[in-house]
């Protein structure tokens, strides 16, 4: 019986973590994958032949982020995935929160602004391109926290509560759009509040934080939802195969505490973040200050000593 949607049998024995980490690459992922690595690197290369240094942080942030895909996309837990809603929801909670907020720390966009060339006058290269992304209508709209809070919330109820969720499993491109579509959210939901790259939408630290509370408990009440459940809300895993050994309803239950727990993960990192960040531009003000100040200082001397020297001139 075909369960997986991709039009192939499935016969997966009963789930556990050294089976679920076993190779077994979705293409388009594995491809994406490698492919941001590669041109990071590209990018960090060329500043430090060029001379200029790069947060060896921000380079780990990013790597890990990027791995924390493919080790959802390139490994039995996607095969899983297609047949467990609890293996699912491990995916959905890592690629739409926690992959997001380490790719973000990685700060990509400023990393492409240095890194990349100017073009000629009077031409557009890559780098002209992004900026004329990054100061688009377009980004301002979709950066905005009255889009993207809504868009974070009906991700989770507008597709798993709909038909939708079920249309999309039903085939392979369908369940990889989703999975970008996850990823995707979760960047346009972060980079307003903890994102290291400049965006059109940057409001003060206080309100990043309301920002972030305003989304974050729609998990918690999504995943509650699936545990109060009496029978099996989605058709997809409404009947799991009778090799995995496991009950439709126990595993729902099991993915609606994953939901439920896990949107404490992010919450945390993105307060540590949110903390440096604001630590860090404090300080930097500071020293602002004190730069001008010192300026200030300095003129003032100045103007006294001028005021000594002219007295001194009239004495004589």
């Amino acid at each position: 019986m075909d369960h997986s949607g991709h039009g192939m049998t499935t016969d997966l024995p009963p789930f556990t973590l050294g089976r679920g980490l076993q190779w077994s690459a979705d293409p388009f992922f594995l491809v994406a994958c490698l492919l941001a690595l590669v041109l990071y690197g590209w990018g960090v290369a060329r500043l430090i032949r060029r001379g200029d240094k790069w947060p060896v942080g921000r380079t780990v942030s990013f790597g890990a982020g990027v791995l924390s895909v493919g080790l959802m996309m390139c490994t039995k837990l996607n095969d899983y995935g297609m047949v467990m809603f609890s293996v699912h929801m491990v995916q959905h909670m890592v690629i739409s929160m926690l992959s997001p907020i380490m790719i973000l720390l990685g700060a990509p966009i400023t990393l492409a602004l240095r890194a990349l060339p100017p073009a000629a006058r009077g031409r557009k290269g890559p780098r002209e391109l992004l900026l004329a992304v990054l100061h688009s209508r377009y980004m301002r709209i979709i950066t905005h926290p009255v889009f993207t809070i809504p868009l974070f919330i009906a991700s989770l109820y507008a597709l798993y509560f709909t038909p939708i969720f079920d249309f999309l499993m039903g085939s392979k491109v369908g369940h990889v759009a989703m999975m970008v579509h996850f990823l995707a959210v979760g960047l346009v939901f972060f980079w307003p509040i903890m994102g290291v790259d400049p965006g059109p939408h940057r409001p003060g630290y206080l309100m990043r934080m309301l920002e972030l509370f305003a989304g974050m408990p729609f998990h918690a009440f999504f995943g509650i939802a699936l545990m109060m459940a009496s029978t099996p809300m989605i058709e997809t895993y409404a009947d799991p195969p009778a090799s995995l050994g496991i009950d439709a309803l126990s595993d729902q239950n099991a993915a609606g505490g994953i939901a439920w727990a896990f949107s404490e993960i992010p919450s945390v990192l993105v307060l540590i973040a949110l903390l440096f960040q604001w630590y860090a531009s404090d300080q930097r003000q500071a020293r602002r200050k004190d730069r001008a100040a010192d300026r200030d200082g300095d003129k003032e001397l100045e103007a006294y000593n001028a005021y000594l020297a002219s007295l001194n001139a009239r004495s004589r």
